[in-house]
């Protein structure tokens, strides 16, 4: 009986850990295509006679780059409130 108590206690732990992972990787994307569409706001072709073939994939490049950080820091952030709860205790 014992052990099967620490089984149904592991599993409800991998399943909370198999959440954070799905909520991290949704914001992830999800500020990874906001940061697409506001670097494609600025037209950046605009600025160039000739646009380099390679325009493209510097706008994803630097969109994926913005997205990660800007992402990282909300996690963080959202982490570091949901820990101010030990402090109160």
């Amino acid at each position: 009986m014992i052990k099967y108590k620490r089984f149904v206690r592991r599993l409800k732990c991998l399943e909370l850990t198999g959440i954070h992972a799905l909520i991290e990787i949704v914001v992830q994307l999800l500020f990874v295509w906001l940061a697409f569409n506001a670097i494609q706001g600025f037209h950046i072709e605009r600025f160039f006679k000739r646009p380099p073939r390679t325009l493209p994939l510097a706008i994803v490049l630097a969109a994926t780059a913005i997205g990660y950080l800007c992402a990282s820091f909300f996690l963080n952030i959202v982490s570091a409130i949901s820990n101010l709860v030990y402090l109160v205790r």
